[in-house]
Order: C-alpha cells, then structure tokens, then sequence
C-alpha cells in the first residue's frame, strides 16, 4: 500500500512541470479608443505595432501590423473614474494583417478568465493615468496576460478616452516538451499499473 501512495505521489509532483513547458509570444499596440459604462469597457481601433516570438522568431515591427481590441465583463466593484474591478469574460482578438511576415487574420482569439483590475494612479504633476490588467486565455494559450496604460491628463475617465499603448503576453505550450513530457507520463502509468498488478 505505500508502494502505491509512493507512486501516486510522483505523478501527481510531476503534473505541475507542464507549466514550464512554455515559450513566450509578445504583442504590443497603440492609439485606439477605450470606452466604457458599468456595463464594461472595449476597446477599438487600436493598430498592433510590435510582435515578439511569433512561430519561435524575432521582434516584427511597424507602423501597422493588424488591431487589437476587446470587451469586459461589467463592472463588478468600484468606479469608472476612481478604479475598480470588472468581471471576467467578454473577449479579447489579436488580428494580423499580413504585413512583415506577420499571418493574416486572426492571430488570437479568447476571454478575460479572472476579473479584470481598473486602477487610477495620480502623477506628481496631478495628471491622472489608468492601468487595466487582466489575464486571458484561449487558442491553446496556458496563460496570458494584458496591460493597457490610459493617460487622461488632469480629468477622469468619463465614458471615452484615446489610449496610450497596450501589452499582451501569451504563454503558449511547445508541442515538442509537451509530447516528452506525455510520453514520460504514459510510461510512468505503466510501471505503476505493474507495480499495483504484482501487489
């Protein structure tokens, strides 16, 4: 019987590393329009400028290399102008536009799973700037994460502001460690169906 437990518990250590087996995508975007009520917020028109590790390759830059945009969920706790917390959901696109080796279309496609934080922070200058984070996850991502900058000067958020610029990283799974670490899993269950059959 500790045989048994002993085996179970190796397998249940080794599930935790396919969090590791990861390589990481970078988008990043600028302008575009935030709106927003206690409904949730969206964001449209905003130009993709920048791509790091797309297909395992290098940073991809220009002026203009396709859009990201995205809703939330409703507003869930606080306010639009001193900050608070929208609920998870809604939907979050990356598309491509076929420039500099970047693919045409639709890069990613997901949802906010966690809710989504809204903070205001006052510069020393009095000039308001508001952050948005939240994590998404979809296409086959393991986890990803967005982080939007919103200067509004020295007023609040009031329904509609131009964005500055924007941040997406998604963590997605290499086919390659991910089939090892399947295959270390298959044998595993086999030296444990034998142990428990000698038993």
């Amino acid at each position: 019987m500790v045989k048994k437990l002993v085996l179970l518990a190796v397998l249940a250590l080794a599930l935790p590393l396919a969090a590791f087996a990861s390589s990481s995508i970078d988008f990043t975007n600028s302008g575009g329009t935030l709106s927003g009520s206690s409904s949730g917020l969206s964001l449209g028109g905003s130009t993709l400028i920048a791509v790091n590790g797309l297909n395992g390759g290098g940073l991809i830059t220009g002026s203009n290399l396709g859009s990201v945009s995205f809703s939330t969920g409703a507003l869930a706790s606080g306010s639009l102008t001193t900050g608070g917390t929208f609920a998870a959901g809604g939907s979050f696109t990356i598309t491509g536009n076929g420039t500099n080796g970047i693919p045409n279309g639709v890069i990613f496609s997901g949802t906010f799973t966690s809710p989504v934080t809204w903070n205001l922070t006052t510069e020393a200058n009095g000039d308001h700037i508001y952050m948005l984070s939240g994590a998404i996850a979809g296409n086959g991502t393991v986890g990803a994460t967005v982080q939007l900058t919103v200067p509004t000067g020295k007023g609040y958020f009031n329904g509609s502001v131009g964005i500055s610029s924007g941040d997406t990283s998604l963590s997605v799974p290499e086919p390659g460690t991910l089939s090892l670490f399947g295959t270390g899993l298959i044998g595993l269950a086999g030296v444990i169906r034998r142990k428990l059959n000698l038993v």
